[in-house]
C-alpha cells in the first residue's frame, strides 16, 4: 500500500511520458504496482475481501434470537444447532453479534430525562457512608428525598434501612416541606416491595406501605427492577450528599451529625444554583409548596415493631445490637419489645416494666440503675490488721537461734 503522494507522483511522471518501467525505477516500487495505480486513476483504500459468514445466510434469525434472549450468545449457538443443524464455535456467534450487543448496550443506557409537575412526585433511596462519630469509625445510612419538581431536598440520619428508617423518614420529608406529594417513587427494597415482576411490571407493596401511603394520601411507585435511572433525580441527590455533606468530617456525636445535616439543607442544598434547573430549589419551591397535600396537623403514623427477647445474665436485651435493661427479677425471662419511632418498651406480660430511647449506631447500651437495685454485691474484705508490737519477737531472740548475728 502506497501513499497518496507516492501515487500522485507516478501519474504526474506517467502525464510527461514516462512508461512504467521507468516510474519504478525512479520511485523504488515493482512495475505492477505503477500499472494498478495508473489503471485506478489515482491512489484509494485498500479493502480486504470480504468472505461470507458461516452465519451469512441467517444473519436476520440470529438477529431475532440475540435480542429474545436478550445478547446470551451461548443460548443462540445451541438453538442454531437444535434447530437449523448449523454447528459453530460459540466465538463464531459473538462476531456475529457484536454489533447487535451494541444496540442492545444503548438501549441498556438510553434515557428520557423527564419532568413532574408541582406536587407531583418525591423521590427517595438510601445511600451509606463510613462517618467517624465520636472517635469510632461508623456506618451511617442517609435518607435522602427529592422533590421532582424542585429538586429540593431532605435528609436524615438512620443507623439501618429497615422499614421503620423509611417511615421515619418521609414523616420527616413531609413535615420539612410542609406537605404530602401526589405519588412517591421508591426503590424496590425488601422492608418496602414484596414482589416486583421485571417483565410485566407487576407490583405488590408490602401491606404497611400501604397503610403508610393511605394513612398519608400519596401513592407509592416502585422504579423498574434493576435500573436506578428510573428515579435519577434522587440518586444524583444521595451522591450529592455523600460527597458534599459527608465527605472527610468527622463528628462529635450522633446529635453533631444531625445537627450538621440540618444546617447543610438550609444554607448549601436549599440555596445552591442546581445544574438541571438553573434555579435555586428553594426559589422553585416556593412555587412547589401550594401543590402539595397540607398535613392538617396530622399525627405520627404509629408503625413498629414488636419482638420477643430474651432477658441475658446482665439483665439487658439485645435489640439491633444495643442493649437495653430490665429490672434483674427478668433475668432468663422472655419479655415482648416494642419498638416505636425513638423508644424501645419492654413489656412482662401487659405490664410495661422498661423504657428506653432508641440507641443509634452499633454496640451502644442503655442502662436504668434502679433495674440493678436489691442485687447483693460481692463484700469487699476488710483490709489486713497491722500488726501489733507485742505481736511482734525481738531480733535477738532469732540471732540466739541460729547462733550468729541476723
Amino acid at each position: 500500500m502506497r501513499e497518496p503522494e507516492e501515487v500522485a507522483a507516478m501519474l504526474r511522471l506517467h502525464a510527461l511520458g514516462w512508461g512504467a518501467k521507468r516510474i519504478a525505477a525512479e520511485l523504488g516500487v515493482s512495475r505492477n504496482t505503477v500499472r494498478r495505480y495508473l489503471r485506478q486513476g489515482g491512489w484509494a483504500e485498500y479493502r480486504s475481501p470480504r468472505r461470507a459468514g458461516a452465519l451469512g445466510a441467517h444473519g436476520a434469525w440470529v438477529a431475532e434470537r440475540f435480542q429474545r434472549h436478550r445478547g446470551n450468545a451461548e443460548v443462540v449457538r445451541q438453538e442454531l444447532a437444535a434447530e437449523l443443524g448449523v454447528a459453530v464455535s460459540l466465538r463464531t456467534v459473538e462476531r456475529a453479534c457484536a454489533p447487535l450487543r451494541r444496540e442492545l448496550r444503548a438501549e441498556a443506557l438510553a434515557t428520557v430525562r423527564f419532568e413532574t409537575a408541582p406536587g407531583q412526585q418525591m423521590q427517595i433511596d438510601f445511600g451509606s457512608r463510613r462517618l467517624e462519630i465520636g472517635g469510632e469509625n461508623r456506618g451511617v445510612s442517609v435518607f435522602v428525598a427529592t422533590l421532582g419538581y424542585s429538586r429540593r431536598c431532605y435528609v436524615q440520619a438512620f443507623g439501618h434501612e429497615r422499614q421503620s428508617a423509611w417511615f421515619e423518614g418521609m414523616e420527616g420529608a413531609f413535615r420539612h416541606f410542609g406537605g404530602v406529594p401526589q405519588e412517591v417513587l421508591l426503590d424496590n427494597a425488601r422492608a418496602l416491595v414484596a414482589y416486583h415482576d421485571p417483565q410485566t411490571r407487576e407490583v405488590q407493596f408490602n401491606e404497611r406501605l400501604r397503610a403508610f401511603a393511605d394513612y398519608w394520601g400519596f401513592r407509592p411507585c416502585a422504579c423498574a427492577p434493576y435500573r436506578a435511572r428510573t428515579k435519577g433525580k434522587d440518586e444524583r441527590m444521595v451522591g450529592y450528599v455523600k460527597g458534599n455533606a459527608l465527605a472527610g468530617r468527622a463528628f462529635a456525636g450522633w446529635a453533631a451529625l444531625e445537627s450538621h445535616l440540618v444546617w447543610w439543607m438550609r444554607e448549601v442544598a436549599d440555596v445552591r444554583i442546581h445544574a438541571g434547573t438553573g434555579e435555586r430549589p428553594l426559589d422553585r419551591f416556593a412555587r412547589e409548596a401550594a401543590a402539595l397535600r397540607p398535613l392538617n396537623d396530622r399525627p405520627a403514623y404509629q408503625a413498629g415493631r414488636s419482638l420477643l427477647r430474651k432477658v441475658h445474665s446482665d439483665s439487658c436485651v439485645e435489640v439491633d445490637t444495643h442493649r437495653y435493661s430490665v429490672p434483674w427479677r427478668l433475668i432468663g425471662a422472655e419479655v415482648r419489645v416494642e419498638v416505636q419511632y425513638g423508644r424501645v418498651r419492654i413489656l412482662a406480660g401487659e405490664q410495661e416494666v422498661a423504657g428506653h430511647d432508641q440507641g443509634v449506631g452499633r454496640g451502644g447500651c442503655s442502662l436504668d440503675p434502679a433495674h440493678l437495685e436489691g442485687i447483693v454485691s460481692r463484700a469487699t474484705p476488710p483490709p489486713l490488721a497491722e500488726a501489733t508490737p507485742l505481736l511482734l519477737r525481738p531480733m535477738s531472740e532469732y540471732q540466739d537461734l541460729v547462733g550468729a548475728p541476723w
